[in-house]
């Protein structure tokens, strides 16, 4: 560690790093205990027996509960991912736009879907197109209801049979990620354009550019790297919400591990919801892990680095003055500083 004050705090000397040993050393400490008491307390409730923790190691278990329902997990992440995604990106410029007719009304569904919790959403985009289709079959917009799910809410797996609105487990988590964490992820997007320097937008209408090609070429490629942990971070909450579709049984890893395999073993709740953990720290650790290198990257480019104009030069002259700071030009004399003295 360098020896001079950083801007946050000033560097221990020897006797706060002594403290500071001290502390640590007390915490670990502490900290070991508290394991080994849970550790023992495990032993003693019997909760290491080989009964419980035996069904994990047979492939039968992975190969038809385990595995299917983290493909179904990573299957409902990663559309919900792409969706909420491009969500963010459309809804947050939208509120951006000098139209009130534009930033008004992406504002009220960007406020709406962020204020309802992500578990209603579910419930609602679950029970209620079933409610309701009945009554819109038998309207003027029955055949845009019958035309909007054969074109597009089939592919995921929505089915409409004599006016009645079937929706999947899996279509009703996708919902509900999408415009939650979608809404989440259009805030991010507009704070991360609005923390560019003003100058760069100034600069780039300077040159004759339009707001969209600011917004589009300038602006929004250094954002992305303003925005990546917020992103990352995002969309990690993302992953961990789809074990909320257990509400409403769709069958990903939560509810594969934690409900089916005790049901089927020994009711071993507390094993199964530790093999559960570790798989799902695994995940978002690889997500991170990603992100990480992506943001590294994008910092590594020249296409998304702020660069002031003649940034390697200096300062530039003052008016009337000569780049090299000698004496002033005199407009029509052909003289300059830079010529040198008589």
């Amino acid at each position: 560690m360098s020896k001079e004050a950083t801007v946050l705090f000033d560097v221990p000397g020897p006797r706060a790093r002594a403290r500071n040993r001290i502390v640590a050393v007390i915490t670990t400490a502490v900290l070991l205990a508290l394991f080994a008491a849970l550790v023992w307390r495990f032993n003693e409730k019997g909760q290491f027996a080989g009964e419980l923790w035996s069904p994990f190691t047979k492939w039968t278990v992975w190969d038809k509960l385990i595995l299917p329902g983290l493909w179904n997990t990573l299957k409902a992440a990663a559309v919900a991912a792409v969706l909420a995604l491009v969500f963010g990106v459309v809804f947050g410029l939208a509120r951006l736009s000098d139209h009130w007719w534009i930033r008004v009304p992406a504002g009220v569904v960007v406020e709406f879907f962020r204020a309802i919790p992500l578990l209603i959403l579910i419930f609602l985009a679950f029970f209620i197109p079933n409610k309701i289709s009945p009554s819109i079959a038998e309207s003027s917009f029955g055949t845009l209801q019958r035309v909007l799910v054969d074109n597009f809410f089939s592919l995921f797996g929505v089915q409409i049979n004599a006016g009645t609105i079937t929706v999947p487990a899996f279509a009703a988590v996708v919902f509900g990620l999408v415009m939650y964490n979608g809404s989440v992820l259009a805030e991010v997007v507009r704070a991360g354009v609005q923390s560019i320097p003003k100058g760069q937008s100034e600069a780039a209408y300077s040159v004759g550019l339009r707001k969209n090609g600011v917004l589009r070429l300038v602006l929004l490629p250094q954002a992305v790297t303003v925005m990546m942990p917020a992103i990352v971070s995002q969309l990690v909450v993302l992953l961990k919400d789809t074990a909320l579709g257990f509400i409403i049984a769709y069958s990903e890893l939560l509810s594969a591990g934690f409900r089916e395999v005790p049901a089927n073993f020994h009711n071993n709740k507390i094993q199964a919801g530790i093999v559960v953990a570790v798989i799902y720290i695994a995940l978002n650790m690889s997500v991170s892990r990603l992100a990480t290198w992506l943001e590294a990257r994008s910092r590594r480019s020249r296409k998304t680095e702020a660069r002031t104009m003649g940034g390697d030069m200096g300062a530039p002259p003052a008016p009337g003055m000569s780049a090299g700071g000698g004496a002033p030009i005199v407009p029509g004399s052909g003289y300059s500083g830079a010529q040198g003295a008589v």
